[in-house]
């Protein structure tokens, strides 16, 4: 048997109300205390085309994708073959019993399911059927894998929320699908879930909306932005919350102001101007919405107006794969806008890090007069993950460098908007009515009163000045986490790209042999930690999401020259999310001990496989 570690693909047809089915397939397994993930890979289109979601469950905590399909639900007529042909052997096929799957393959596990027929017998009204038959795969699932149905029934309910009627159609739907398994089917396939206790005290959430809780904890009271997939589900969480918790109790109104602006340009010229004025202002949008960011990014890096923007990354260039994640935007917004311009990101490898690290964002962005981005990915932002729950803020907002009476006599009332008086790059702002002196926010040439000036030594210095504030964000920046070793191997990631990462030591270390030190990235400027580390191993693997190796390039932008040469990539940009099995793979072959390792991984897996039968 294999028990708590398998990977579920439900392939059907997007708009067709399986998301809801999935789901409570996801958090029954949750509630068993089994660790779990799952990933939705959907089309760009409305409804119509194909649609897989991927329940991973695994005793050992690993989250990330998976590259194998253990058992394949087969609801899609048009996939199913090719699906099913995919399939590795000794696999299960859970099947619409007309596409008559069986006829295929015959070193696979078959389970044929009339679900048209069961579904007449639970729902009388013809155009919900498509939707309820969805919860019948689950039944059958429950009797299969062993997921106890007392935790379906939970899922469901919690699912369906306070929508009795549906709940208790869905559920006939659930208890039939059960019962055919019962009655018709025969249990054959090896993978099975059993009650575990990995996952007590821990939550499921979006990454997405764990950002959107941060930002509203952060006292963001200004929100513009334009829908774009796969950002949208961020400010629309958070317009829920706003309204929920940042009402004003006495008047009934709002106490923010949340926009949909006619396009990206038109949000981001909305943030910096309430930036500007005082507020804690952000937008959330994706890789086509930072482009046209450009020119409005340079002016707040340029005349110093802080403000947050999320990028939630997905496939490019142009239009490309909106519906798929990927790392591709890492140098776009590390040197976004015309001329010398560095910006401070971000870099969430959880929903833990999208809460902490948008409060993090508001301050470090007032702390040093800035843009602060956070770069997601799709897979964070819009799949469903654990976390442990969040924490409270117990700090309260830093609001950096803000001008009032005791300091500008302590300045000898020689205050310059653009000014550095502390050696850190930092000058001291003004907020418009706040009875301190007031000064002209350009994006032209200004000298360091904030006066329009083209000397070309103003210039030169107030760009130094900047260059020197980004210095200074290191301190202040999360701080990368690093796990050392004695080995020759070193791995730097960022991101979700973590999961794989993970994943992909143990079976390294398992496989062939080979320890490895990690450090993941948090933040751009990069700390000092980062070239420490780099020194300590001979042979570095960036793993990233990305064809041209963009974390590298700004590695080697930054690094002195003599460690740049230790660097070696690990690129997948397919917009599927990455995988253990294909870092593991490339990191073999470029240490060239794949073949070995793929005959110890033959050995190691028969062995196992004979074990458990």
């Amino acid at each position: 048997m294999v028990i708590n570690d398998c990977s579920i693909q439900v392939a059907t047809v997007n708009g067709s109300g399986s998301q809801t089915a999935n789901l409570v397939l996801l958090r029954s397994i949750f509630q068993m205390g089994v660790p779990v993930s799952g990933k939705n890979m959907f089309p760009s289109n409305i409804a119509g085309l194909p649609t897989w979601y991927t329940v991973r469950a695994n005793k050992d905590g690993y989250v990330g994708r998976k590259k194998e399909v253990d058992f394949l639900v087969a609801m899609n007529p048009e996939t199913a073959k090719e699906d099913v042909m995919s399939l590795e052997p000794g696999r299960a096929v859970l099947y619409d019993e007309p596409l008559k799957l069986n006829a295929l393959r015959t070193d696979l596990t078959f389970y044929p399911v009339p679900f048209d027929k069961i579904v007449a017998t639970v729902c009388t009204d013809a155009k919900l059927r498509r939707l309820v038959k969805n919860m019948i795969y689950d039944g059958v699932l429950s009797n299969l894998l062993g997921i106890e149905m007392a935790e379906m029934e939970k899922a469901l309910r919690k699912q369906f929320g306070k929508k009795a009627g549906a709940a208790d159609l869905n559920l006939r739907a659930l208890h039939a699908g059960f019962a055919h398994a019962e009655e018709h089917l025969t249990k054959s396939d090896p993978f099975t879930i059993e009650r575990m206790n990995k996952t007590s005290n821990m939550v499921l959430v979006e990454g997405n909306a764990a950002a959107a809780m941060g930002c509203m904890m952060a006292g963001v009271t200004v929100v513009a932005w334009y829908p774009i997939t796969p950002s949208s589900s961020l400010p629309e969480t958070l317009i829920g919350y706003m309204r929920k918790y940042r009402m004003d109790k006495a008047t009934g109104k709002a106490t923010f102001a949340i926009v949909q602006a006619e396009d990206e340009i038109a949000a981001i010229g909305m943030v910096i101007g309430a930036g500007w004025a005082g507020a804690r202002a952000m937008t959330s949008t994706a890789g086509p919405g930072i482009s046209l960011m450009g020119e409005f990014a340079g002016l707040a890096y340029y005349a110093e107006v802080p403000g947050v923007v999320f990028d939630i990354q997905r496939v490019g260039p142009s239009t490309g794969l909106p519906t798929r994640t990927a790392q591709g935007d890492l140098a776009q917004v590390a040197l976004l806008s015309h001329g010398d311009t560095r910006h401070i990101m971000l870099l969430p490898g959880s929903p833990e890090e999208c809460y902490t690290m948008a409060m993090a964002a508001f301050d470090l962005a007032e702390r040093f007069q800035t843009i602060c981005f956070i770069l997601s990915d799709l897979d964070l932002g819009m799949n469903t993950w654990m976390s442990e729950p969040f924490k409270y803020p117990d700090q309260p907002p830093d609001r950096g460098k803000v001008l009032d009476a005791p300091t500008l006599a302590r300045l000898g009332g020689q205050w310059g908007r653009y000014k550095d008086v502390d050696g850190d790059g930092i000058p001291y702002r003004t907020i418009p009515g706040d009875n301190m002196p007031a000064y002209f926010a350009r994006g032209s040439g200004h000298n360091e009163r904030g006066q329009y000036s083209e000397r070309p030594d103003d210039y030169q210095n107030n760009v130094d000045r900047l260059a020197r504030k980004f210095e200074t964000a290191k301190r202040y920046v999360p701080k990368p986490i690093v796990e050392d070793a004695h080995a020759e191997v070193g791995v730097i990631g960022y991101g979700t790209s973590h999961y794989a990462i993970d994943e992909s030591r143990d079976q390294l270390s398992r496989e062939a042999g080979i320890a490895t030190a990690y450090l993941r990235l948090r933040a751009y400027p990069f700390t000092d930690e980062v070239a420490a580390f780099i020194r300590r191993y001979p042979r570095i693997y960036v793993v990233e999401q990305n064809r041209d190796a963009q974390l590298r390039m700004l590695l080697k932008m930054d690094l002195p020259a003599e460690l740049t040469g230790r660097l070696r990539s690990v690129l997948h940009y397919n917009g599927l999310p990455i995988d253990a099995r294909s870092v593991t793979d490339d990191i073999l072959a470029q240490e060239g001990k794949k073949e070995r390792a793929a005959a110890r991984r033959e050995i190691t897996t028969g062995v196992a496989a004979g074990a458990g039968e």
